[in-house]
């Protein structure tokens, strides 16, 4: 079979989760890739692959990809690929697209150029024989040229160290980031998961037509949103019965905080055209799983609370904790009583094992300090292989990692199931400390700042200061 070779171009952010999420997406689609070079960490891939229907599928689903280019010239200087880019149109390349309307894209990672230097560049390539007319908006096709200087912006050297050049094979699915936007949708919460981190969940979770999904801390429904885009039936359960019934505090200014009918996840669903992957939402505790044996999901989910934003509990109550019922309200409230990060870990590991088809995908975040972060601190399960630990840096300090699990085996009654990640366990108590102690330093600099000036302005005016 003839392979192509293409290159597949990437948005600079969310590195560590690109090779993950093309991986995914080619397994579900079952579409064979062959590196032309390993993947790192710079911001193309290149790959071969059997056609151009296969990369364009590819493409339709990444939210990390820009766009895949069929490469027609690759070379480490701007003299070569104008060099090779000329003998190749003597050859006929350019043949099947002359008389076609064109654009050429110009793109220099990690430089800038001025708009005349951008026409400069396209000018550059007026000796291919192009007879179609230019057209910016809805051409025919698309050409790319590409100019890599390197990964650090302090160090950019005056010539580029890498070229290419090529025809855009299709765009990636990032407009799907701004469709789902939180800014326009109907229902959001506090921690509502931004959309390209939920598109990116279910990619890497192997969502696709038909799948059975499940968010056990579901929150707003973010995660059963972006599952839902790529084919998913969803169901999703938490404890918080306000927030799944609209009557939280509103995150939006200028509203009122009452219940209404247009503000739930089923709102969201319909807003995005999703509601026939609904099934439901149901009020649960995730450490007392009230599912039948029997059923099996596709994929689980979850993004769960680290006592940051979010309380973290479970229903129970101690002595001096009776059950709370609100005068005149047919609704029963459970006490709660506080509900760990590790325990929460190990509870969903547990459920997964049982309730996760085989070879189907668990993930979920743990917050780290990065100082004290250790890979093999990261929670196991004798039922599961770790297959993805990708990092989303918060602050200078803080991160959190999103782990992505896969069933190998069903579970026995000699599994183990180790969750005691100290990293997770202590991360609330050292997130508030490290914040008390910052705004003590924030607040002696700003009071030695004042202090230098007013010494300052008193040497000017002649003045003592004590």
């Amino acid at each position: 079979m003839k392979r192509f070779q293409y290159l597949l171009w990437f948005a600079h952010e969310h590195v560590s989760f690109r090779l993950h999420e093309i991986e995914a997406i080619a397994s579900v689609l079952k579409i064979p890739i062959k590196w032309i070079e390993p993947p790192s960490d710079k911001p193309w891939y290149l790959v071969e692959l059997p056609s151009e229907e296969a990369v364009q599928k590819l493409s339709a689903r990444s939210v990390t990809m820009r766009r895949a280019i069929h490469l027609w010239a690759d070379e480490p200087t701007v003299p070569r690929l104008h060099a090779s880019l000329k003998e190749k149109c003597l050859n006929g390349l350019l043949e099947p697209y002359k008389l076609k309307s064109f654009k050429v894209d110009v793109d220099l990672f990690c430089n800038s150029q001025t708009q005349e230097e951008k026409l400069e560049r396209i000018e550059s390539f007026s000796y291919m024989p192009f007879q179609g007319h230019v057209d910016l908006k809805n051409p025919d096709v698309t050409f790319q040229y590409i100019e890599y200087y390197g990964l650090d912006p302090k160090i950019v050297p005056a010539n580029p160290t890498r070229t290419f050049f090529g025809r855009v094979v299709s765009e990636s699915g990032r407009p799907l980031i701004h469709e789902l936007s939180l800014k326009k949708r109907t229902f959001i919460g506090n921690t509502s998961m931004d959309p390209q981190l939920s598109l990116l969940m279910a990619n890497l979770g192997k969502v696709s037509n038909g799948d059975l999904v499940l968010d056990p801390f579901v929150g707003s429904g973010s995660l059963l949103v972006a599952a839902a885009k790529f084919g998913g039936h969803v169901i999703g359960t938490d404890i918080d019965f306000l927030m799944l019934h609209g009557r939280t505090r509103p995150t939006r200014k200028q509203t009122r905080h009452i219940a209404r009918k247009d503000e739930s996840i089923e709102a969201n669903m319909v807003q995005y055209s999703c509601v026939d992957k609904y099934i439901d939402v149901i009020v649960a505790d995730s450490a007392l799983p009230f599912w039948r044996s029997d059923v099996e999901f596709d994929c689980i989910l979850a993004d769960p609370p680290y006592g940051i934003r979010e309380p973290t509990e479970r229903i129970g109550s101690k002595e001096s904790l009776p059950i709370i019922k609100k005068e005149g309200s047919p609704v029963h409230f459970p006490s709660k009583i506080e509900y760990g990060l590790n325990e929460i870990i190990k509870d969903l590991m547990w459920f997964s094992s049982k309730h996760l088809k085989l070879h189907g995908r668990l993930l979920f975040w743990v917050p780290v300090f990065r100082q004290d972060y250790n890979d093999a601190q990261m929670a196991r399960h004798s039922c599961f292989k770790l297959i993805g630990n990708c990092e989303q840096v918060l602050t200078t300090f803080t991160a959190r990692r999103l782990l992505v699990y896969e069933k190998i085996k069903m579970p026995q009654d000699t599994d183990e199931c180790s969750s005691a990640i100290p990293a997770a366990s202590t991360f609330r108590e050292k997130y508030f400390t490290h914040g008390d102690e910052n705004r003590l330093t924030r607040k002696q600099k700003k009071a030695e700042a004042a202090k230098n000036k007013e010494i300052w302005f008193a040497k000017l005016n002649n003045v003592n200061v004590k």
